[in-house]
This record gives C-alpha cells, structure tokens and sequence, in this order.
C-alpha cells in the first residue's frame, strides 16, 4: 500500500503549512483567542480563499476533499500552529450535510466563510454516549419544535446554524427514534458561550420550543451521528499528532540549549532515552491514524474499531508526551510566553473529545464482540 500524498494533497500541505508559518504563530493566536467570537473572522474568510474549508467536503458536495487522506493534511497542520478557528465543528455538522445531501446552498455558504455551522447532540448526562438523548422534538402539524439542553457544543457560540440530535421515539438510550433537525439562532434558543481551557470555543444551549427543519428520515439520526464523529476523531487525531510532533520538536531544541554541569542536557542519557521513546510512540500514533482516514469509507464495525483504537491511542500517547514535553522543560514550561505549555493542554483536551481513552478502549472491545 502506498501511502505517499498524491501532487494534489501535497500541494494542498505545503500551500497551509506556509500560510500558517507566516500568518499564526503563538502571539497571533492570542489574540484571535480573544476575540469575541474566540477565533478570528478575517482568518476564517482568508483559510475559505485558500481552499482550506472545502477540503473538508467531497466534490459532490461542492468541496475539493473530504476524504481521510484530505482530512489529515488539514489537521495535522492546524495542529501544528493550534489553529483556533472552527474547523472540527463545521466537519462534525458538515459531514452529516454531506450524507443527507440537498444542503448545497448552506455547504456553499459554509465553504465561503459566511455560515458557520455546529453538531449539538452531547448532553449534560450523556457522558459520551451516542445513542443517550433526551431532548424532545414535537411535531406540530408539517413543523418540529426542539425543547431541552446541550452541553458542550463545539463552535456552538458563534454559529449560525446548529445540527442539533432530539428524540423522536424510543427510550433514551435507544439508537432507534433519534432524529436530526437544522436550527438558526433565535429567541428560542438560548446560547452560553465559553472558552474551554485550552481556548477553543463551545457552548452550553437550551432550546425551548425552537423551530427545527428535520434533516434525513425520522427515528434515523444515529447512524449520521455515528459517522460524523467518527469522521471527527480522524480529524482530531491527525490534529492532536501536529501538535505533539511541534512540542516534541521544541522540547529536542531545548535540549540542546539549556545546560547543566557544562554541557546540555541532550547529551545526558536518560534523556535521550525518553525523547527516543516519544518519537517511537509517534510513529506507532502516525500508522494509527492512517488506518482510521483508510477504513472511513470501510462497513461500520471495521471502521469504528479503527477510530477507536485510533482514539485510544492519541489519549494514551497524548498523555506521555503532554508529560514529558513539560517535565523536560520544568517551570518554564508552564509559563503563558512559552509554546510548549500550550500545546500541551490541547493534546490533553483533545483526549477528552468525542470520547476519552477508557470510553473507546471499552468501545473497541464492545466492537469486537460483534460478528
């Protein structure tokens, strides 16, 4: 199997890496990250120019992508700069537009930088579950209306429009009777928005008797939601390697400057010794996510195993490498100035969305029970 990037992707990697080397470095993002909308509009409008956005969308959608390989360009290189802007939640909304089909016009506008999209389907008691949704959709005549809470809604905050997941039927836990309906913002819709620790941007929303277009079948929701995480967590994945590959290539660097007793710290053996393991989990990571982005199109089951493992291994890993990075470094590590200390707490965060290391090593195992 060649895993080579073919003229097109590479072009595409080389195209944002130089964009981002030249127009995001750590001061820069701390100041989109205060922005009111926690990222910056002119970037935005500036990454659709670039073709960045339509990457994330197939051709038949009006993209340029949107397959794995696609997806982890892009990411990694946004990991690698800890890019703020909503590139996840746009493909967790996206992906699910994609599928449906009939929503050209909003992917057109999406890919332009004017609409902003969002998923809404985790709840303050889901945990990660899927299939755990309470929040009640009615049908009143040929409309829906949308009553209850999300939590966590990644770019929730300054979307215009949000997927939002609502039962139809069925108990709560019950993949069946889960249906999907597209909401604007409106005075039935109340949005709290936040910055999370690592400076991404979510929301906590109440609907109450919001107005909601069903999208897809009735009751058939789940497998959408199944498919655009993970579809995600290939993304996030790649995003997380980019950001431990910077970390560890700044703490090598580091090495090689700070000195003790003389000499630098890189030449001490125990050193070498832990920086050579990170580089060797990193490798182990890379094939990882390579194998999810291949099977994205694979049977479900195969295809969920393999984000799963995938997803394990980015927590597991996430965390030595988080770890080490600021360990080597000491205080300094910690300091607001200093890159390292940033990355690390994305690499963390990262584990914990879309489902943390113990959620998917059970899931893994859960899936490999099924014939």
């Amino acid at each position: 199997m060649n895993f080579a990037l073919n003229d097109d992707r590479r072009m595409l990697a080389e195209t944002l890496e130089r964009f981002l080397a030249d127009n995001y470095d750590i001061e820069k993002r701390h100041g989109f990250v205060m922005q009111d909308d926690g990222f910056s509009r002119e970037m935005w409008v500036q990454f659709s120019e670039l073709g960045i956005i339509g990457a994330l969308f197939n051709e038949t959608s009006g993209g340029f992508g949107g397959e794995g390989a696609d997806l982890m360009v892009v990411f990694e290189a946004l990991g690698r700069h800890l890019v703020v802007e909503p590139f996840l939640p746009t493909l967790l909304a996206g992906t699910i537009l994609s599928e449906v089909g009939g929503y050209e016009n909003l992917i057109d506008n999406t890919i332009a930088g004017e609409a902003l999209l969002a998923l809404a389907h985790g709840e303050p008691s889901s945990r990660y579950e899927l299939s755990s949704v309470s929040m009640k959709a009615k049908q009143e005549g040929d409309s829906w209306f949308l009553t209850g809470d999300k939590s966590v809604v990644l770019g929730g905050g300054s979307a215009t429009h949000i997927i939002v997941s609502a039962r139809t039927s069925g108990a709560i836990n019950d993949e069946t009777g889960i249906s999907l309906f597209l909401v604007e913002k409106s005075d039935a819709v109340i949005v709290r928005g936040y910055g999370t620790l690592d400076g991404y941007g979510a929301a906590e929303i109440n609907f109450t008797n919001a107005f909601g277009i069903l999208i897809g079948e009735k009751d058939k929701g789940f497998a959408l939601i199944e498919r655009a995480h993970t579809t995600g967590i290939t993304a996030i994945s790649a995003e997380a390697l980019g950001a431990m590959t910077v970390a560890t290539d700044l703490t090598a660097e580091y090495t090689k400057q700070r000195k003790q007793f003389g000499v630098p710290i890189g030449k001490f053996q125990a050193l070498q010794h832990r920086m050579a393991d990170i580089l060797i989990e990193l490798e182990q990571l890379r094939s990882s996510i390579i194998n999810a982005a291949g099977n994205l199109t694979s049977k479900n089951n195969l295809r969920e195993r393999e984000a799963s493992a995938c997803k394990y291994l980015v927590g597991t890993i996430g965390r030595q490498v988080a770890e080490e990075v600021i360990q080597i470094h000491g205080g300094m590590g910690m300091t607001w100035e200093y890159a390292v200390g940033h990355f690390a707490k994305r690499i963390i965060m990262i584990d914990h969305i879309l489902g943390d290391t113990d959620h998917h090593l059970e899931r893994y195992i859960t899936l490999g029970r099924i014939t």
